[in-house]
Order: C-alpha cells, then structure tokens, then sequence
C-alpha cells in the first residue's frame, strides 16, 4: 500500500470535525443496555465452537491515578489511598475467574495489555499478584512471540518496577510524555522532568524490553510551535520503537478535570495546526512510517511491517498486529470484544465491585453487529490499516456487489476525490498520500449510525447543518 503521507494545511482545516477514531466499528456510541450477561455467554460459546477458536488477548483497566492529569479523558479514580489497589485486585480476582469459566483452557493468552488510570499505582508486588491471578485462570503465552504491554506513568517508575515487569514478561511499555515543556507540564498538572522519562527509557532498555512507545498531544495550552519542536527532537534523539501524538480535544464540560485549564493558555486554531504540521515533517525526515490516526514507527517495527504487508489490524488498543484476538475486558469500564459482540463493563467503582461480590460478571452494555455492521466494519477496517478497499474482494466475502450496496457512500466520496483525498477507481477506493491524515473523514462517509452532513466539506452549503448533524459531537474527537 501507499506509505508516504503528505500535510496539507488548508485540506485538513477544511475536513477537521469532531469524529469517530475507529478503534471499533460501530463505535461504543451504539452499545446498549439491552445487551446483557446471557448474550456474552453467548457470544462466548460461539466463539468457543468456532472450528478454529481464535487466542485471546486480555484487557486489564487499572483506574487509579495520584493526581489529575488536567487534560486527561479517560475513566480514572484520582485516590493517594495506598489500600485502594489491594481492595481492586481481590475483585478483580474474582471477575478473572467468572470470566475464564467462559473460554476454553486451552485457548492460548497472546496479547496482555495494562491501561488506566495508572496501572503503575500498584506496587511490583501487586503487579506480581495480578500476574498470578491471570495465570491462575488462563494460559498465558510464555514463548517470545507473545505481546505484553503496559501503560507507564515515569513519575512511579523506578529501576525495580522494570525489573519486576521484565520478569514477568512484559515486553512493551508505553511512556505519558505528552510534552517535555515545563511551562506546559505547570499549565496540565502533569510536571515530570525530561530526566525521569530518559532514566525509565534507559531502564527498560537495560532489561530486555523490545518496545518502548511515547505518548505526546498537540495542543496543550502554553504550546508554541518552538516549544513543541524541542520535545519532538528530543524524542526523536531517544528514538523509542512507537510514537503516538494525539490532538488535544477541550471538552471542560464533559472532563471535569479540564476545567483547570485556563482557556486563554489554549493553543489558536493555527497554531494547533502548524504543530501537527510540524510533527510529521520531523518524524517522517527522522525515518519514522505514519501507520495512521497519529501513530508512528520505525521501519522494523512490527506495526510498520504489518502496514507495508497489509495485515495490520486495529482495536480497542489502537494499531494492532492480533486484532483478531477475542478480547476480553477485565476491571471498571473496560471494553471487550468476542466474535462479534462488544462489551462494556460498569463504570463506577461502587456498581462494578457489587456485581462481583453477588457473583455476577459486571456488564453494563454491549452491542452484536449484524449483517450490514460487518460489512461495513471491514470497509472502515481496510480504509484504516490498508489505505484501500478493494470492491470485489469486500464483495465476495459478504455476497453484495459493493458500488451498489454502498452507492450513498460513494457519492459522499465525490468532494474528497475532487480534492484529492481519495482515487475512485473502477475496481477500489484508494487513499492517497494526502488523505491519509483524514483517513477517518473518509470512513464516515460508510458509518451507517452517523448523520450524513458529518463528511461534508467545512464552508460547503450542505455542510451548515453542522459537524454532527444533531449527534453527540462531545464523545468524538477531532482530527485536529
């Protein structure tokens, strides 16, 4: 496929709206509470029968934090109560074993990932306690080939809690930078010196750890393009395998924390932009691949290999070389996904940890797609990791003649192909190196749950209805 990408200031102005980033198709905006214990089940033993049952991959949501992160979206518990984590890990316990009485023993663990909140709230011994709960009740790959991964604050790492995660197989870590400017630390609440990060990269390095992943956002308030251009060098000096910049989406009236915030420090519209500008030049000139939706690698990487061979795949956990993984959701809010069902577990604390205790595995909402979601979800899926949909292929493998079935979303299309985004060709849609920052504008125009004035060019005449067409724009970020 086509890996070159090019930045286009006014085409990504004209296409910037509030959207789905696709880490699921449909997205979490469609689970309902209709969906229920008995249809997991369900889902499970499908799954289960399947001639060739897939491996799983594990989900495992640690939602305490110290502190605030101003700027932070996710669901978390902000607690300095060091028993918060031992009281978390006995229920966990428990939800572990109702959910591999589902699965079928020999149904091998692959892929383990830790998120939050921070997952480095617990200490090594009760990350050495989590790991035995897992592997008390599942199979967990042991050979080189699995994925461990966790998600890492460098202000509670230290040289043991490496050493105790390469012990127990982790392999991949992915590091909270966000942006190495103190001024711009101060403005999020999130203050950690650029020495801390080198020392838990130097760590990880010294035992054995084969990823080493950055988070950054674009955005932030006290941002300057300057500022913004000394953290990518030094990010790229270190040059971890994986780098991840996201856009900073302002929503103070649904994350509280943002609040904090003091609008006038925000990023201007351009200014945001010219740092995205500039996020690609240096990282594509230092030799990293764009893999997409603001993911880079360096050429060996496996995300990278799987982008040029044409098997990378996307989940719940972004980019992914084992999407087809049945995923399941462990802890509050965690998301799972088993054939095709999705899964969500309760978000508060309180309801999940009494689910538990009753003996009750703790689902809140799911969805199972039906026919037309799953064509459509392999059309978003090979838009987002393939740059391309190819028609017969698509068409055979669901039994529709695909210029027919998706006429409506390919005369969408028309505006993008005029501009360049996208080549609509007799036998397939092709992204082009200009569309490849939009790549989600262009799977809207297929999301059958979105309205259709979502993909409309900003300042075209259609379009003035608004970005979401009366959808809940608040749950969806912007590609700027």
């Amino acid at each position: 496929m086509e890996t070159s990408v090019r930045f286009d200031p006014e085409l990504v102005r004209r296409y910037d709206r509030a959207g789905p980033r696709y880490t699921s198709y449909p997205t979490a905006l469609q689970f309902t509470e209709a969906f229920g214990e008995a249809d997991y089940r369900a889902a499970a033993q499908r799954s289960n029968d399947d001639p060739i049952p897939p491996p799983l991959s594990l989900y495992v949501h640690v939602p305490f934090c110290a502190s605030p992160c101003f700027y932070c979206g996710c669901t978390k518990i902000i607690t300095r109560d060091a028993t918060a984590g031992a009281r978390y890990l006995t229920h966990l316990a428990r939800e572990v074993e109702l959910q591999a009485r589902l699965f079928d023993r020999d149904r091998i663990v692959d892929q383990l990932h830790l998120g939050g909140g921070t997952p480095t709230f617990l200490t090594p011994a009760q990350l050495v306690e989590l790991h035995q709960i897992l592997c008390h009740s599942f199979p967990l790959r042991e050979d080189a080939s699995r994925e461990f991964s966790i998600e890492i604050d460098p202000r509670t790492a230290s040289d043991e809690l490496m050493a105790t995660l390469a012990g127990l197989g982790f392999n991949r870590i992915s590091l909270g930078v966000q942006d190495f400017d103190p001024a711009v630390q101060e403005a999020v609440n999130r203050v950690q010196p650029r020495e801390a990060v080198l020392e838990v990269i130097g760590a990880a390095r010294h035992h054995g750890f084969r990823s080493i992943a950055l988070d950054l956002i674009y955005g932030l308030p006290r941002q300057t393009v300057e500022s913004f251009a000394r953290t990518l060098d030094d990010v790229i000096a270190v040059r971890p395998e994986r780098i991840a910049c996201y856009s900073y989406a302002h929503l103070p009236q649904v994350f509280k924390p943002q609040t904090q915030i003091d609008e006038a420090d925000l990023c201007p519209p351009a200014v945001k932009l010219a740092l995205l500008g500039i996020t690609v030049e240096k990282l594509t000139r230092a030799g990293y691949v764009y893999v997409g939706m603001d993911h880079f690698a360096v050429p060996e990487d496996e995300l990278a290999v799987a982008l040029a061979d044409g098997t990378l795949q996307r989940n719940f956990q972004g980019y992914s070389t084992r999407a087809g993984h049945d995923m399941i959701g462990l802890g509050m809010s965690s998301i799972g996904r088993v054939g095709d069902s999705f899964v969500q577990n309760l978000k508060r604390l309180d309801a999940w940890q009494g689910a538990l205790e009753q003996g009750r595995l703790p689902i809140w909402r799911g969805y199972t797609m039906d026919a037309d979601d799953r064509v459509r979800r392999d059309v978003i899926q090979d838009l987002m990791c393939r740059g391309m949909v190819d028609y017969h292929a698509v068409g055979a493998r669901h039994g529709i003649a695909f210029t027919d079935y998706f006429v409506d979303a390919l005369r969408r299309l028309a505006p993008m192909a005029a501009d360049g985004l996208v080549e609509l060709r007799s036998d397939r849609l092709q992204v082009t190196p200009l569309g490849r920052l939009l790549v989600r504008a262009v799977a809207m125009c297929f999301d059958a749950h979105l309205d259709p004035d979502v993909v409309t060019p900003l300042g075209s005449a259609s379009g003035a209805t608004g970005a979401t067409g009366g959808k809940p724009a608040r749950r969806f970020s912007r590609i700027v």
